[in-house]
């Protein structure tokens, strides 16, 4: 039995996180927490690219001309996504979630769901950094083990 993993190391890789601006009180912690994952991992902060968008139903749109380009190893997307008392917030998380998902799949590039969904600001902020971890330092983790794993299968490493 043959088993694949990517191993956790940044040190080749380049990175572009694409990050909704809305929130951003929290949204900046995730995008904290990813760079001291990417940094930890032996990354050169030189090649993590930030893209700040409006807001997180915008990401898919950057990722997909992100991915055409075919300059990064992976993609990792952030933000934060509160329910309201409107049914925006459903669609706004399902569509940005489906989206993103159909990117991941169908991208030649592991594209990395690295979004806050939460029913209020107190579930937001213990997901950023506080109680809960830090969801853009896990985002980055992923990326970094699945680009990994990606050069693994390509045969590239």
């Amino acid at each position: 039995m043959n088993f694949y993993e990517g191993k956790l190391s940044a040190q080749e890789l380049r990175i572009a996180v694409v990050i909704g601006k809305f929130n951003s009180f929290i949204g900046d912690k995730l995008l904290d927490g990813a760079l001291n994952a990417f940094e930890q991992l032996g990354g050169d902060s030189s090649k993590l690219d930030v893209f700040k968008v409006p807001g997180s139903y915008e990401i898919p749109g950057v990722c997909t001309k992100l991915i055409s380009q075919n300059k990064y190893n992976a993609i990792v997307c952030l933000g934060v996504i509160i329910r309201g008392q409107t049914p925006h917030f459903e669609y706004v998380a399902s569509n940005t979630s489906k989206a993103i998902m159909e990117l991941s799949i169908e991208g030649p590039v592991p594209v990395i769901y690295g979004l806050i969904t939460a029913d209020d600001m107190d579930q937001a902020i213990d997901r950023a950094g506080t109680k809960s971890g830090n969801k853009g330092y896990d985002a980055v983790l992923a990326a970094v083990e699945m680009a990994g794993l990606y050069n693994i299968i390509s045969g590239t490493k």
